[in-house]
């Protein structure tokens, strides 16, 4: 299992659109990705997940992929939310 942490730098948290975008990018990779921010926890592969967590601006989330391709989808998901988020 690989995990990394990021802190959500967009004004508005993980809102609809790039929570849709997140979704997307998860579901390019077979692994088994979640990500968790204090006691909330959601498969990054489902979209009602990840907005119900309704992670705000400055939160610090963690990211976790297990699976065969973790090491590529940590790499992707890292990237994603440098970029997005």
């Amino acid at each position: 299992m690989k995990t990394f942490e990021y802190t959500i730098k967009d004004e508005l948290g993980i809102h609809a659109r790039p929570a849709g975008m997140l979704v997307k990018e998860a579901n390019k990779f077979a692994a088994s990705i979640t990500v968790s921010a204090g006691e909330k926890k959601a498969d990054a592969k489902k979209i009602f997940g990840i907005m119900g967590m309704a992670v705000k601006c400055g939160a610090t989330v963690t990211v976790a992929a297990e699976g065969d391709d973790e090491d590529a989808a940590i790499a992707a998901m890292q990237a994603f939310m440098q970029e997005n988020l």
